[in-house]
């Protein structure tokens, strides 16, 4: 080789390990923290659904739904068929112009938009006792809404057309005594193809699993902090089509650090703890950010996230939120909570 062509070559060689170095001096390893969106509402915002970077569905306290088609940039908003006293703690966005809100208390009901809210339609109204805590769909035609026992057993509700009916499954499991969901961020079910899952808190916080669509069912006692009414699983999120996370905590002591965090390999339905470190106080959101490998942790009083998947976590922000979701483009997150609350993970 002559001198020129080693000249190239060891200059082509030098160039390339520069641009690997600024590559890996430039690696996101972490979240930058959030940015809190200009929105026309002071309601609390527990329901959120981003379907993809640009529309995203809120709803929440005194009957409050919203919409953006551009990222946030403007939003429309109303109240739902009247209903100003009535907290609508989850929702489900199915395109721009459809989505499905269950209401939390009573009435407990399921409204419907396939207009862009200008009406919404009731599809449905649970007894006097009934509480909804959220929904879950799988491509959109068929969903679940769980509701809390009623006369010692779940209300697990089904829809095969998308929302348009609804049914109460007469195979929905038994709750024990003290047994009740949480709707503190229409998250502690979760719904695919084949399979059912959602979470209890209080006296007892398990997980009930279905893997036929609620026909059978099994159940999975777990290490969360619980025993008291305001204590459990909150939240839940799939890291891949095994491995789950739950986090929770108790909601009347948001700064306590105590088994507030859990794992699973859902093939066993093996639920653990690991105390290496926890969520730093009580969270009602996951969301598992595939892109990194994060799981985003959110509560009042601060967020969370951890690389490692569940196993390790570090606080990144003081901003508080509710609810915390993943868009179904796996393109961006979004979190929302108190007085209008809506805003986008910076990283």
């Amino acid at each position: 080789m002559n001198a020129e062509k080693l000249i190239y070559l060891l200059t082509f060689l030098a160039l390339m390990c520069a641009c690997q170095s600024n590559k890996a001096s430039s690696a996101i390893e972490k979240p930058a923290g959030w940015e809190l969106l200009d929105v026309p509402s002071n309601a609390s915002l527990r329901g959120l659904s981003p379907l993809t970077s640009e529309i995203i569905w809120a709803s929440g306290s005194k009957g409050t739904w919203l919409l953006t088609t551009d990222g946030g940039n403007t939003w429309i908003s109303g109240v739902i068929d009247g209903l100003d006293s009535v907290d609508f703690r989850d929702i489900e966005g199915l395109s721009a112009s459809t989505a499905i809100a269950i209401s939390a208390g009573q009435p407990a009901v399921i409204y419907k938009t396939t207009n862009a809210g200008k009406t919404w339609v009731k599809k449905y109204e649970g007894p006097a006792d009934a509480f909804l805590d959220g929904i879950a769909f799988f491509k959109d035609q068929k969903g679940y809404v769980i509701g809390d026992p009623v006369g010692g057993k779940w209300m697990v509700l089904e829809t095969l057309d998308q929302g348009e009916t609804w049914k109460w499954l007469d195979s929905s499991p038994k709750a024990e005594q003290g047994e009740g969901s949480f709707a503190a961020s229409g998250s502690t079910i979760l719904v695919d193809r084949d399979y059912v899952l959602f979470s209890s808190g209080g006296l007892k916080s398990r997980i009930f699993y279905s893997a036929d669509g609620g026909h059978q069912w099994e159940i999975y006692d777990t290490p969360i902090l619980q025993g008291e009414p305001s204590q459990g699983i909150f939240s839940l999120s799939k890291l891949d089509n095994q491995n789950l996370i739950a986090v929770g905590g108790d909601y009347l002591k948001p700064d306590l650090a105590d088994r507030n965090a859990i794992l699973s390999d859902q093939a066993n339905g093996t639920w653990r703890m690991k105390s290496e470190s926890l969520p730093t106080g009580y969270r009602s959101g996951v969301a598992y950010f595939p892109r990194y490998h994060w799981a985003i942790a959110v509560g009042p009083n601060g967020s969370d996230y951890s690389k490692d998947g569940g196993l390790t976590w570090e606080r990144f922000s003081d901003e508080g939120f509710h609810a915390v979701f993943m868009d179904k483009a796996q393109g961006s997150v979004w979190a929302s909570g108190i007085d209008g609350k809506i805003a986008r993970l910076v990283y």
